[in-house]
């Protein structure tokens, strides 16, 4: 991911965007055979925002991937909103079908499927999520998170919530994963070297003495011992992960014992 900027998935036409996504094709017009289909657009696209990130994904720089003018791009999408759409779709494609094996497990793979996919596919962490993108492969996606929680004792508000709370940390740690990584790539230091050029400087700022931040100094050197940086959003990700699921499983037991109660 090489800039922070965000953009905004579900600006296009929505109903041309739709037809795209589900391949609703326009009546065929005569003339030459098109030299692309649709996909292969798509997949310049996302081949072009894996290299240089989100921003690098323009009609012209495709257009220039596919060897054809940018006018010619036209003929297979609307334009840059819709082309967006269509590679978040895509990208959704790759996630694997969870194999049913008990909901925390399922949930748990879910997960880790999904962080991969975030640091195969950097660029999807720089758009936002509010609309989704109405194809097949990310209804296929929704719907294998609901179904991990299907039938334990939620209600469908509930389930929602649940798949949020667990996207959102994947999301969430996952981009602090390659925010940590662009780091170093553009300091040119790991955290550990980093450090042992600012620790000297600290330590000798009275100031900033560890008698004074008692607390932060105890536990951020047990992490940083730990971890080896100023933190580990793997680490982040998995313990998060796994405490989410325990309080699922605590509303979860809760329910299942509500009618013995009323009983």
């Amino acid at each position: 991911m090489t800039g922070v900027s965000t953009e905004d998935n579900g600006d296009g036409d929505p109903r041309r965007t739709i037809e795209l996504l589900w391949g609703v094709s326009a009546p065929p017009k005569r003339g030459p055979k098109p030299k692309l289909a649709t996909a292969d657009v798509v997949r310049a696209a996302i081949a072009l925002a894996d290299a240089d990130g989100i921003d690098a994904v323009t009609i012209r720089r495709v257009a220039e991937q596919l060897g054809v003018s940018p006018m010619s791009l036209y003929t297979y999408v609307p334009g840059r909103a819709e082309l967006l759409d269509l590679m978040i779709d895509h990208a959704h494609g790759e996630l694997p079908v969870p194999e049913p094996n008990g909901w925390r497990e399922t949930l748990t793979a879910i997960a880790e499927a999904q962080w991969e996919l975030f640091h195969r596919h950097p660029w999807l962490l720089q758009v936002t999520t509010s609309r989704s993108a109405l194809g097949p492969h990310s209804f296929a996606k929704y719907e294998h998170e609901l179904r991990a929680v299907e039938g334990i004792g939620l209600d469908d508000v509930e389930m929602d919530a649940v798949v949020s709370l667990v996207t959102g940390l994947v999301r969430t740690t996952a981009r602090s994963s390659l925010d940590n990584a662009r780091l170093v790539r553009t300091s040119g230091m790991t955290d550990a070297q980093w450090w042992e050029r600012a620790a000297p400087v600290l330590a000798g700022i009275p100031a900033a003495d560890a008698a004074h931040y008692p607390i932060s100094s105890r536990v951020g050197t047990a992490a940083g011992q730990a971890h080896d940086a100023a933190e580990n959003p793997a680490y982040t990700f998995r313990f998060g992960l796994t405490r989410i699921l325990d309080g699922i499983e605590l509303l979860v037991d809760a329910r299942r014992s509500e009618p013995q109660r009323r009983e």
